[in-house]
């Protein structure tokens, strides 16, 4: 109780004592008939620095500059907007997509672009231009709304595409790539100025919407805000680290609090879940979670859980085999993506009923910080086994079934981001390592009590790349 004494306002009112016992007992109410926490003789992690093969070495080269080869191609110059999707071979998409940009890719390509610079795929120079060209728009040009941004955005103008929300967790992933780029370019006046500018100027407490701890997945002009909330594990953690950690427009600690976070058990793991793998991952690409474990009931370590529910997913699509035959040791992986019906949020366990045998790379790759033992042998043997088929210009494509025969025709670019991040993470954990410098994510995750474990790192070196700048 100290620490979320500590969380709030020096003040020691009697209404705020009872708020902060409140919030307490409501978090152990929801935990109560919740399994222990991971057992953790079961659980193996990396990521950082990890010791590779040399051909997993060379394949994930292959792979992480292929998919940065994306947000090269499929960025506007002008704007430095990415695309939400394109063809797997480059070309031009439908007239309804080739123009509509996602907020959530352009903050993976962000990113995208500090790990080209650091690994010498595209000048640093150019690098900083591009990352410069983006930030100035969102900062000057881009329409927003107390802050937030549209989900979805003509590339060339950052007007508003298909009548989408002003989106928290989109915004919020576009602001992990603006403080990491922030963070890698430290030295550049100007691109510290703009990103701080533009991490400023959200109002976090606005998207409370009057609810007091939960955020709002968003607002419309036309409805105002969404009625679904961040009340649920999802990959919604880096949106509240924002908002607690913003200099700002901060929130308190009784919204990290407030939501819930509901434990499963299957193939022997037990885990907090809430959806789709992404929900996972998307989080865990800039936020370095490794030995860190709240400080209070449940005492939950995020990074063994993303492992054993990746883990889990495995052995959960390998239980699908005899339903789909192309299911086996090292091609699975559902998490949402295309299908031949359109774009589903599947995933599992439990069992989702629209699952149809399909593939979705992204599953391992996206899982490639947390679990290198299952999820490369997965994409390596997608690879070796499917060729052409599904890698391509962009590296996978976003899914195909091994069963039917179906094949998608796209990339996504969220996909895509998080497995180039999630494999640079493995690698050198370079992504962890520029976001976390950013003091404001270290203020808030001391705030929600997150607390190291140990005073060593369990996976080695942050400076095992040779290029690697501190």
């Amino acid at each position: 109780m100290d620490r979320l004494k500590l969380s709030f306002p020096s003040k020691r009112s009697c209404v705020l004592r009872a708020r902060c016992v409140a919030a307490a007992l409501l978090l152990l109410f929801i935990n109560a008939n919740f399994a222990p926490a991971f057992n953790r003789a079961q659980i193996k992690s990396s990521g950082g620095g990890a010791r590779l093969s040399a051909s997993d070495a060379e394949f994930l080269e292959d792979l992480s500059s292929r998919s940065f080869q994306y947000f090269l191609e499929q960025t506007d110059p002008q704007t430095g907007l990415v695309l939400d999707r394109a063809r797997t071979d480059g070309s031009v998409h439908d007239e309804d997509h080739r123009h509509t940009a996602s907020i959530a890719a352009t903050g993976f390509g962000l990113t995208a672009l500090c790990v080209a610079a650091e690994r010498n795929w595209m000048d640093r120079a150019a690098a900083r231009r591009r990352v410069t060209t983006t930030l100035r728009f969102f900062a000057e040009k881009v329409p927003h709304v107390r802050g937030w941004f549209y989900h979805w955005m003509d590339w060339r103008t950052g007007e508003r595409r298909w009548q989408s929300e002003v989106s928290s967790i989109d915004t919020a992933l576009l602001l992990a790539g603006i403080l990491t780029a922030r963070s890698y370019f430290r030295d550049d006046r100007e691109i510290n100025r703009l990103a701080t500018l533009i991490y400023n100027r959200v109002d976090f407490q606005w998207m409370l919407a009057g609810h007091g701890s939960t955020l709002s997945h968003g607002w419309k002009p036309e409805t105002n805000f969404l009625k679904p909330r961040w009340d649920n594990y999802s990959e919604h953690m880096i949106l509240y680290l924002l908002a607690v950690g913003s200099p700002t427009h901060s929130i308190t600690t009784r919204s990290w609090l407030a939501w819930s976070r509901q434990r499963i058990t299957y193939g022997g793991y037990t885990y907090i879940t809430g959806g789709p793998l992404f929900i996972h991952q998307y989080a865990h690409a800039w936020v370095d979670f490794r030995d860190q474990r709240e400080s209070w009931y449940p005492y939950t370590d995020y990074f063994a859980n993303s492992v054993a529910a990746t883990r889990a997913h495995k052995a959960f699509c390998l239980a699908l085999a005899q339903e789909f035959p192309g299911y086996s040791e090292n091609v699975w992986g559902i998490t949402a993506s295309d299908s031949p019906k359109g774009y589903v949020a599947w995933g599992g366990p439990p069992r989702d009923r629209a699952i149809d045998g399909t593939v979705v790379p992204a599953a391992a790759g996206g899982s490639l910080m947390f679990t290198p033992d299952i999820t490369l042998p997965a994409l390596r043997t997608m690879r070796e086994q499917f060729g052409a088929r599904v890698y391509g210009r962009y590296g996978f494509v976003d899914a195909f079934n091994p069963t039917t025969g179906w094949t998608g025709p796209d990339v996504i670019g969220i996909s895509v981001g998080i497995t180039l991040l999630s494999a640079e993470n493995l690698r050198t954990g370079n992504v962890w390592r520029w976001f976390m410098r950013n003091h404001e994510i270290g203020r808030a995750l001391q705030r929600v009590g997150l607390q190291r474990t140990n005073a060593r790192r369990r996976t080695g070196s942050l400076q095992h790349s040779p290029r690697a700048r501190t």
